[in-house]
């Protein structure tokens, strides 16, 4: 699951947005003010930030500023500034995407989703996601590698997900069982270690995505 930041000071919209990106498979941090924003940002991992550009403390052009002198990540700017010098400021500054409001929470949705895909590298086509030589079909659980189907059992194909979505961050044993297991599962963490040992297998050529780091968990090249 995809997981962003929304800084939005006006607390019905920002509530309706997080309702409808929630529902639609995105994990929503959110805060109303640019300063927290900042704070959040050092403390979590997001894979997009939504930033309003008038809020208390730190606008949202000082807030991107922050952002792009340390991380990369994409950042849209979701703003009643609608004139063109805002939004080419809005480009200059570094915002990935620039949407004024009103807006349909649908496009927010896509974007976001686009934007996420292009850093992690992904090309998303007639609902496949492609990734050099694998092609994989979530409606259908389907992978294939170089042409070949692929047979994965369940969480080995959760497990590959996971990995994907999360390309090129080490994940812990810990992190992968609360996001592949769930929270209520008990087992030990080297289930996980099992079930990487199967996924490489599966893949064949492919497993080299899948490394090791030692003494910190397993990620996606």
């Amino acid at each position: 699951m995809s997981k962003i930041l929304l800084a939005e000071d006006e607390k019905a919209l920002r509530d309706i947005t997080v309702k409808y990106l929630t529902k639609n498979g995105i994990e929503v941090d959110e805060t109303d003010n640019g300063n927290d924003a900042c704070s959040l940002v050092e403390r979590n991992h997001y894979d997009c930030i939504v930033l309003d550009i008038m809020m208390p403390g730190k606008d949202g052009k000082e807030v991107c500023k922050f952002i792009r002198s340390k991380y990369d990540v994409p950042v849209i700017f979701l703003t009643a500034l609608g004139e063109e010098c805002d939004i080419v400021e809005g480009y200059e500054i570094g915002a990935d995407e620039y949407i004024t409001k009103p807006f349909s929470t649908k496009l927010l949705q896509m974007k976001i989703n686009a934007l996420i895909n292009r850093y992690r590298g992904l090309l998303v086509k007639n609902g496949m996601i492609v990734m050099d030589e694998l092609v994989i079909e979530p409606a259908k659980r389907r992978v294939t590698a170089n042409g070949a189907e692929i047979t994965l059992a369940p969480k080995e194909y959760d497990l590959l997900i996971y990995l994907i979505e999360n390309k090129g961050i080490v994940l812990s044993r810990n992190q992968i069982l609360d996001q592949v297991w769930g929270r209520e599962y008990e087992g030990y963490d080297r289930a996980v270690d099992t079930h990487i040992k199967k996924l490489r297998a599966a893949l064949g050529d492919c497993g080299y995505h899948v490394e090791t780091v030692i003494k910190a968990g397993y990620k996606w090249s």
